[in-house]
């Protein structure tokens, strides 16, 4: 759902566009305000843009002038009926090009007055245009005069000379500036945010569970520091208040033991077989106490406590502990190692907690005589109970439930700590467990 919406960068490329747009639309109306109602502009741009482009036909060859009416422009000089009349002199007045007759001579300047560079008469006020003007060009070595004229302007060039303002004086300069300006304001967005991107990658990989997690604020804008340094400050009470719950828990649980124990050491002073009974359920009691606390404590765990553990050496070393409680419940317990080490990032006390759990469980819960195959490897530990065929399961066995005891649980929540799985199945002897470890680095001896 996060993915889907948009990018800051990709708001902020839209907005300056949108505006960018809008003040383009403003400038248009000032330009045509400014040039469609006033007149005298209009005509004036309209006699410089149509003397360049009869201009543009004059050329000089081995010192003489040459003229190529452009064929743009030849059908609307072809006669002097269209409506729009030229002459073409050189600074002397000799006669390159004209397109009327000698009733249209006289709107021009006398051939024998020396014309400015550039002049304008309007014949009618208003629009169609209807006026006279010219303009002279340096081409080469020769001063070129250009004149031109108008009545009516019947193939409306006036809107051509509007439009061609617009293109030249806002579209061209905007589309530049916009670019510019989009440009650098991505690339300072792209550069501010660089940072602030660092700490939101960080953030998906922040373990909540761990108290060294945190946000990275080096190099930001002040306004985001502020609220990575917020988040950190949340992170540091929330392990502040996993500290305190995992000391409350442990209080709790020594509150609780300092009394079974007393019980447990009364009832051993009463000679009675009710009494062995009661000693054997506070026994389950005490067991049952503590896998509560166990269980209520990894929900106060660090990740900082992890580190690297040899999975071959505390298996070893839980089944050395185990082994004479193992075998006084009438069971027997055998370890085999498929590596020489198995290196994993774990938290030790929490591995030893699941493969204890997993070997009582096997005990608790089978009849006598039932073999226990412990087997670690590259990817965890695996845990089997082998009964013999030939004897039945006691009936307190709950070899076919598909719920888990809290022993069970306790080693389901510290494989998911550790990113792992606990897979329960069953074979022909019994139960099945496999403590999967991600990461795991096996070494076999030579």
């Amino acid at each position: 759902m996060i993915r889907s919406n948009p990018t800051l960068t990709a708001i902020l490329t839209r907005r300056i566009a949108f505006f960018a747009m809008v003040a383009m639309l403003v400038q248009l109306g000032v330009i045509f305000s400014d040039y469609y109602w006033n007149v005298g502009e209009l005509s004036r741009l309209y006699v410089e843009q149509e003397t360049e482009r009869l201009a543009s036909g004059v050329g000089d060859r081995d010192g003489a002038v040459t003229y190529q009416l452009p064929e743009t422009i030849s059908r609307r000089y072809a006669h002097s009926q269209t409506g729009y009349v030229a002459r073409i002199r050189n600074d002397r007045g000799d006669l390159i090009f004209e397109s009327c007759d000698d009733a249209c001579e006289s709107r021009f300047l006398p051939a024998e007055v020396n014309p400015p560079d550039f002049w304008l008469r309007t014949v009618k006020p208003g629009k169609p245009l209807t006026l006279v003007g010219g303009r002279a060009f340096k081409i080469g070595e020769h001063r070129i005069l250009v004149d031109v004229a108008t009545v009516g302007d019947p193939e409306n060039l006036a809107s051509g000379v509007f439009w061609n303002e617009i293109l030249e004086h806002m579209i061209v300069p905007m589309s530049i500036l916009l670019g510019l300006v989009l440009g650098a304001t991505l690339w300072s967005v792209r550069r501010a945010l660089k940072p602030v991107k660092a700490a939101a990658d960080a953030a998906e990989l922040i373990d909540p569970m761990d108290s060294r997690s945190h946000l990275p604020f080096e190099g930001m804008p002040r306004e985001i520091a502020h609220l990575a340094v917020a988040v950190n400050r949340a992170f540091q009470r929330v392990g502040d208040l996993m500290n305190s719950q995992r000391i409350l828990t442990s209080g709790i649980a020594h509150e609780v033991r300092t009394p079974l124990a007393a019980i447990k050491l009364e009832l051993g002073r009463i000679d009675h077989p009710r009494a062995r009974r009661a000693e054997g359920d506070l026994d389950d009691l005490m067991h049952f106490v503590a896998q509560l606390t166990a269980l209520a404590r990894l929900d106060t765990f660090d990740h900082s406590a992890f580190e690297e553990v040899d999975l071959v050496a505390l298996t070893t070393g839980v089944a050395e502990q185990l082994a004479p409680w193992v075998y006084e419940n009438k069971h027997s317990l055998e370890v085999f190692a498929d590596a020489e080490t198995a290196s994993v990032s774990a938290a030790p006390a929490l591995l030893k907690d699941a493969l204890r759990n997993l070997i009582e469980n096997a005990v608790r819960h089978t009849p006598d005589s039932t073999q226990i195959i412990v087997r670690v490897g590259e990817y965890g530990i695996h845990v089997e109970d082998k009964r013999d065929l030939r004897q039945e399961a006691p009936p307190h066995q709950t070899r076919n439930t598909d719920s888990l005891g809290i022993g069970l649980k306790i080693v389901e929540r510290i494989a998911e700590l550790h990113n792992g799985s606990l897979r329960r199945s069953t074979s022909p002897y019994g139960h099945v467990f496999d403590l999967v470890l991600p990461g795991g680095q096996a070494k076999t001896g030579l």
